[in-house]
């Protein structure tokens, strides 16, 4: 058995694994899109990095555009093969992937006019909406901890690890030339998540892929996420009486925020502030996220036994569109505002920032990871201005981090997390999904427990599992 990875391993976005068995049989762990890498971004999305003739099956860990991103492009390329997931992940890829597609249709509308006039060539997006329709037809969802078999030497199963709704570890088993497992982790989840389950142990495995954003670092401690985001809402929205602007992933990180004030709301804590979710996208989200009740965990299911609703409350406000929320940026009142991107690099937040960032009274919350080019990061190293939409903007808002609500397992929840192993009988331990000086410093760590071959594989080179 062999594996090379096309993406994510020299960064914390694009992921896509190719595990090619004996007899050629070629299985790809996710194909997702790169994202936030500046100038690079598009020369390596645009790169295959396999021939999607030959490839067998995809096996995807879970939704997020940077793991599912890309595989309407292996369809547009000639693949017709099966992509497998869990059906909260088939859910929720319907709505992500078609999102993505409107997006780059938009998008390449929108430079094209510009380079039209220049005279120059005009761009295509990566995929259509049509690509997406044509895939999704393809897709096929496969439940928790049920053995499926790719062929006659291949076969795996999925593992719940708690990162995001129908989130998985894939674990791959093979026969020949000799009985060997594999486990995949895709992104790990938080052991005391606000929603979701904690990750599930595996059984005893020969080789480990393992994701490792946060291998180097201690998240805040969970028990100050009230305290610390009551404080933020007064000091911004109630004293200063300005805009509170949240970048958020659409899928996880929104729904944990909306329930954190709901929670609150319940208590009698939450402040006469109006909460504006401005994004289709978060509110589909949202509704699925509410359907999955099997991967909710005993506090969230108890808590709706007498709220029925934990993502809702009378201040919360969905937005849909357009022209609500250019009245929402337009309005001078105190809110709260959730929207998208994470990285706040594209979406409605864009335009949020760019008519917010310059007043003193206004302030911006950052909850999750930023690649290091990304706008949230500059943001959070303290630039005093950014470009936005091509223009510069002076940076006058407070910025705050509320690392606490991060859905990635930090450097001790990773050991966890892999405390299921005997770490001597692990033959090699592959690390992806991360920056390079976090690799390096969480294999040190790694080893300092006993795992004897510790890896950080190069992108595009084959590496045989024996």
């Amino acid at each position: 058995m062999k594996f090379k990875s096309i993406g994510g391993s020299d960064s914390v976005t694009g992921s896509a694994h190719l595990v090619i068995d004996e007899d050629g049989f070629e299985c790809i762990l996710d194909y997702g899109m790169f994202q936030g890498l500046g100038n690079e971004t598009l020369s390596r999305n645009q790169h295959l990095g396999l021939n999607p003739h030959r490839l067998n099956a995809v096996v995807l860990s879970h939704a997020h555009i940077d793991h599912s991103g890309r595989i309407p492009l292996l369809f547009k390329n000639g693949y017709k093969g099966p992509v497998y997931c869990t059906p909260g992940t088939l859910d929720l890829c319907r709505i992500l992937l078609l999102d993505s597609a409107h997006i780059q249709e938009a998008d390449v509308r929108y430079v094209n006019k510009i380079r039209k006039r220049r005279g120059q060539d005009l761009l295509k997006p990566l995929y259509s909406v049509t690509d997406v329709e044509r895939s999704l037809k393809y897709f096929k969802s496969v439940p928790y901890n049920n053995w499926f078999s790719l062929n006659a030497n291949l076969k795996f199963k999925f593992i719940e690890n708690g990162h995001i709704t129908g989130s998985a570890a894939v674990e791959l088993q093979w026969q020949s030339p000799a009985p060997k497992r594999l486990l995949y982790t895709g992104d790990i989840g938080r052991y005391h998540d606000l929603l979701l389950k904690a990750p599930q142990p595996f059984n005893a495995v020969d080789f480990i892929l393992c994701e490792s954003t946060y291998g180097d670092r201690l998240h805040e401690p969970a028990s100050n996420m009230e305290a610390q985001l009551l404080k933020i809402v007064n000091d911004v929205c109630v004293t200063n009486k300005g805009k509170l602007f949240i970048p958020a992933f659409s899928l996880g990180r929104t729904q944990e925020i909306v329930f954190l004030m709901d929670r609150m709301k319940t208590k009698g804590l939450w402040p006469d502030v109006p909460v504006f979710v401005d994004s289709p996208l978060s509110s589909n989200a949202t509704e699925i996220v509410r359907r999955h009740h099997e991967c909710f965990n005993g506090s969230l299911t108890e808590y709706i036994q007498t709220d029925p609703d934990p993502f809702g409350f009378n201040q919360l406000h969905y937005i849909t569109e357009r022209a609500d929320s250019k009245a929402l940026s337009d309005s001078a009142a105190p809110a709260i505002i959730i929207s998208a991107s994470g990285m706040a690099d594209a979406g409605r937040i864009k335009h949020h920032l760019f008519k917010g960032l310059s007043a003193a009274i206004n302030g911006v919350l950052i909850v999750g990871y930023c690649s290091p080019s990304s706008l949230g990061a500059k943001l959070l190293n303290g630039a005093t201005q950014v470009k936005l939409f091509g223009e510069p903007v002076e940076v006058k808002a407070l910025v705050f981090s509320m690392m606490s609500l991060s859905a990635h397992a930090d450097a001790r929840e990773l050991i966890q997390y892999l405390s299921c192993q005997e770490a001597a009988t692990v033959k090699t331990l592959y690390l992806v999904h991360g920056e390079d000086t976090v690799k390096t410093s969480f294999k040190t760590r790694l080893q300092a427990l006993g795992y004897s071959d510790v890896q950080i594989p190069q992108p595009g080179v084959t590496y045989t599992l024996n």
